[in-house]
């Protein structure tokens, strides 16, 4: 049986180059369960780590068993798969330990095949979705030896993998080189946070308030004196008159993400902000998610344009002169946890804050003058966040379209050195 990726580059394939069975080139060793009565959670002499499938997304929680001959090793350059779970198919490389059941590593003749050109072929989309299609179980009972064995690989001959997975390896390279960037910068993000809304940036000497330490010359005071509170509501879906031919900007609580709203994907009409008695939220607004499930609730935002909402979002419409609503949302955003616990601790299964209760928030005030420097200083930050977060997506485009191109002999290695080159330039 002919598969996907076979498909697409049949008729297509260098000459030197061929189409064989993983399982010609490559055997594989399953892992083993040790006992969860043995693991460890930090080394210690005579013990190896154990690599798991949440070892595919982080290193953030490493476990330890005692070595044994009977546990599965691997050596740091070893490509091992996910063969069953949320990770099926996954590959992994670079980690040196011992399997869990649930992974599978393999053993290439590497004199057809190097592993780190293995370890880049693995991650083709058509080897991902055949592994996740099998029979449509995969994900749940996983995927044997002889299924693997039977998929077919364009294999080209061993200086042209060395060349394919170079590309491959500096454009993944400037991929984590973004990733690590946008780590640090999150992190820098939290520490000023703790440190500017409780130290300012006047070097003064603080006072304990009901919000805990901030400088001598701010302020303390209730949202709602700062602001006009409350929240939508979601006009009928089954009325068209509604929806159809909207020209207003509605939004639901999925859109508090965004941090700063620039835009709306829904829209309602004026008899629907007439008859459900929706309010205006007007540009520059504050919007708090006062429900919701996963991350949603205590999250804020600030929307730039002029727009109605639904019922799980509150706003906030600045009426006086003396607070910044960029500083506002900086502020608010070190208070997520807060507000999550005190939505958690209303009584409801599913948490709710109320407008009540933010009427009462207790918000910091510094000078004009000091919320605008201090709001420049995340602002500067976002901009940061966002470029990196853009260049790690142009990047990771960049790498599934090479992976396709030259795993398949679309394209040459030599036509596209230079421009991977000047990709990590510009990284």
């Amino acid at each position: 049986m002919i598969n996907e990726l076979e498909q697409i580059a049949i008729g297509d394939l260098p000459e030197n180059w061929r189409f064989i069975p993983l399982g010609e080139f490559c055997d594989f060793k399953g892992g083993t369960q040790p006992p969860k009565s043995t693991f460890l959670y930090e080394p210690r002499s005579g013990y190896v780590r154990l690599l798991q499938i949440r070892d595919f997304e982080s290193d953030d929680y490493a476990t330890y068993v005692q070595e044994s001959p009977r546990l599965s090793r691997v050596d740091t350059d070893d490509v091992s798969i996910a063969r069953y779970g949320a990770s099926v198919g996954r590959v992994l490389t670079g980690k040196k330990g011992v399997l869990n059941v649930a992974i599978m590593t393999t053993l290439p003749d590497e004199s057809i095949v190097t592993k780190k050109f293995l370890y880049y072929a693995l991650q083709h989309q058509q080897f991902y979705r055949y592994l996740s299609g099998l029979g449509g179980r995969a994900a749940q009972a996983g995927f044997n030896k002889g299924e693997i064995s039977r998929f077919r690989f364009p294999v080209p001959p061993l200086p042209e993998q060395q060349k394919i997975a170079h590309i491959l390896s500096t454009v993944q390279r400037a991929i984590e080189t973004q990733e690590r960037i946008i780590a640090t910068t999150t992190e820098l993000k939290k520490t000023l946070m703790q440190k500017l809304f409780t130290e300012g940036l006047r070097g003064e000497r603080q006072k304990e308030t009901e919000i805990g330490s901030v400088p001598e010359s701010w302020g303390v005071v209730p949202l709602g004196s700062l602001a006009k509170i409350g929240n939508g509501s979601t006009p009928k879906r089954d009325n068209d008159d509604y929806w159809r031919g909207g020209k207003t900007p509605w939004l639901n609580s999925a859109k508090i993400h965004d941090l700063f709203i620039t835009e709306a994907n829904q829209f309602i009409t004026d008899l629907a902000i007439k008859e459900c008695h929706l309010p205006r939220v007007s540009a520059g607004s504050l919007l708090i998610a006062i429900t919701g499930q996963g991350k949603t609730l205590g999250n804020t935002a600030l929307v730039n344009f002029e727009t109605c909402i639904n019922q799980h979002l509150a706003y906030a419409q600045f009426s006086s002169a003396r607070v910044t609503p960029d500083f506002i949302l900086w502020f608010m955003q070190t208070r997520y946890e807060h507000l999550r616990s005190i939505g958690a601790a209303g009584g409801s299964t599913k948490g709710a804050l109320t407008c009540g209760y933010l009427k009462t928030y207790a918000i910091p005030v510094p000078s004009i003058e000091e919320q605008q420097e201090i709001a420049n200083v995340f602002a500067t930050l976002d901009r940061k966040m966002k470029n990196h977060k853009s260049k790690r997506l142009m990047l990771t485009s960049v790498f599934r379209t090479l992976l396709h191109e030259l795993m398949t002999g679309k394209t040459s290695v030599c036509e596209l050195e230079l421009v991977t080159l000047g990709i990590t330039i510009h990284a």
